[in-house]
């Protein structure tokens, strides 16, 4: 068998078709940042979600089992038998949650990220699949993610929802303003945020491994965040954005720990006004990443507005909380933003609870394991 890289991917294997447009650049780079040190990757079952199946065709797997709720199963299974793979493909028409598998796989491989990291709600899918069918020693694909956010400078945003009343056909409805932006930004907003605009160092809000997380941990999460702008500018708002990565072959099962990930001070250095330094990937390791400073993917980053934005000063001190809960009765999300900043005379708080609960799009329906 052909040497391969430590996630499973065959340099020397011709390469998968075309994903589609909207996913080119994420899948592109996920495959073309292996690590330059090969290992035999041998004799695997591998589960894997979403339609990056294409990738495992060409993988050599003796056994793939895809799991696909809705009808395009039934397209699936017609695509498999063109090809001559049904001996290596099974696919199983129904929910993760749902579906049976009598063996344990030796790989699970899973594109559940969304905007801020676990919008869509696919994780949760992802972990049952784990707890059910995932070796003692197995490997999650990604491994490990991390969600950041940092304050932003961002004018054009604010003038593009209120430049629009001051002359209305000659007629001055200045007095829509307020309201005008208390609707444009009581959700997230999904878009692309250039490296400038960021005021300060990214601060790490949640960083999960995925052989360990576990669904009440992704329920709530409170995160405490210290920032100092390092230019002045006009606050008006905070983005967010997450890395992926991808460590370690299969290369002999070992047992796996389920205690509750650490953070150690060597994975997020301290910066002096407390907040967490980015931490710096292996070059050796497979990374993706979604941040400002990063070419930009179909994730975006994504940003909450404060309704009445504040002028800063660089080193000044902007301190709070960011309160991310899942409400499962109303299949949504509710963000709370608490933020203050301190000066020598005075101190600023300001409370943004989005008025419109941020609705989850789950995949629950479509997933594809293979």
């Amino acid at each position: 068998m052909q040497q391969q890289h430590e996630q499973g991917f065959n340099l020397n294997a011709p390469p998968p078709p075309p994903p589609p447009p909207a996913r080119r650049r994420r899948a592109r780079r996920s495959r073309r940042s292996p690590s330059p040190k090969p290992q035999p990757y041998r004799n695997l079952d591998i589960a894997y979600f979403n339609c990056y199946a294409n990738a495992c065709i060409h993988e050599e797997m003796i056994k793939v089992y895809a799991v696909e709720a809705s009808n395009i199963a039934i397209q699936a299974q017609s695509i498999i038998e063109a090809n001559n793979l049904s001996h290596i493909i099974k696919v199983l028409h129904g929910r993760v949650e749902d579906v049976e598998i009598k063996e344990k796989v030796d790989v699970i491989v899973s594109e559940w990220m969304g905007y801020m990291l676990f919008y869509e709600n696919m994780l949760g899918s992802v972990i049952t699949a784990r707890d059910r069918w995932l070796k003692p020693g197995g490997l999650m694909i990604p491994s490990d993610a991390t969600l950041y956010m940092a304050p932003i400078t961002n004018i054009n945003k604010y003038n593009e929802t209120t430049d629009f009343w001051r002359n209305v056909y000659g007629i001055d409805m200045s007095a829509m303003i307020p309201s005008s932006i208390q609707c444009k930004f009581e959700e997230p907003s999904v878009e692309t945020i250039s490296a400038d605009k960021v005021l300060a160092r990214p601060h790490v809000v949640k960083r999960i491994d995925c052989h360990s997380v576990t669904i009440p941990e992704l329920l709530s999460i409170t995160s405490m965040f210290k920032f100092t702008p390092t230019f002045q500018a006009t606050l008006h708002g905070f983005a967010f954005w997450f890395d992926v990565e991808f460590n370690g072959p299969v290369l002999a099962p070992e047992p796996i720990s389920w205690a509750p990930p650490t953070e150690s001070d060597d994975d997020h250095p301290e910066e002096e006004d407390g907040s967490k330094r980015k931490r710096e990937p292996n070059p050796e390791l497979p990374f993706l990443s979604t941040s400002p400073g990063d070419p930009s993917t179909h994730w975006y980053q994504s940003s909450i507005y404060l309704y009445d934005t504040i002028e800063v000063e660089k080193d000044q001190l902007i301190e709070g909380s960011f309160r991310w809960s899942v409400l499962p009765e109303k299949d949504c999300l509710q963000l709370e933003l608490h933020s203050h900043l301190r000066n020598n005379f005075s101190v600023t708080e300001t409370t943004e609870k989005l008025a419109n609960p941020y609705s989850l799009y789950y995949y629950g329906g479509t997933e594809i394991l293979l």
